[in-house]
């Protein structure tokens, strides 16, 4: 049995437990920004205000389903905004449904197609420090997976 193996058994119970609860802290921490009007979605628009004010971002959500994992153009946004968010010390986690995203957000264009839900920023609503416990849990959440070299984790969202 190898080091990765005996880890791995003892840590299953409490990451799937760690992910859940990181799960609903993103779900509540959407809800919550969206509702200060501090929640700015799509890559290029994104890329905008990582642009202009990165010192203003809290929190970076990339979200991808399977068939967009073969999108290079797609691949290259997500790993160059990782860098930069890295770079900035923003916080950054992976979301594997944009489906689920765009229930929680409720993004849609005028033909009710959910619009580009690939890259959410969550700011300041104003210019003192926002304080949110969805927000401190996800920062702890990923703190730790630092620790364990996991750069960007990746996030379930809860039903």
């Amino acid at each position: 049995m190898t080091l990765e193996e005996v880890r791995g058994q003892d840590a299953v119970p409490e990451s799937t437990a760690r992910m859940q609860g990181a799960g609903k802290a993103l779900h509540e921490l959407l809800l919550s920004a969206q509702r200060q009007g501090c929640l700015t979605a799509g890559v290029y628009e994104s890329a905008k205000v990582l642009n202009v004010d990165p010192d203003n971002v809290t929190f970076c959500v990339l979200a991808a389903d399977e068939e967009d994992e073969g999108d290079i153009a797609l691949q290259i946004h997500f790993t160059l905004i990782q860098a930069f968010c890295c770079e900035n010390d923003i916080d950054i986690v992976r979301v594997g449904d944009v489906q689920r995203l765009a229930a929680i957000v409720g993004a849609d264009d005028e033909s009710g197609a959910p619009g580009d839900l690939h890259c959410i920023l969550i700011s300041n609503p104003n210019e003192d420090t926002w304080k949110d416990p969805a927000l401190e849990k996800l920062s702890l959440f990923c703190e730790e997976s630092r620790s364990f070299n996991d750069w960007v984790p990746s996030i379930t969202l809860p039903e």
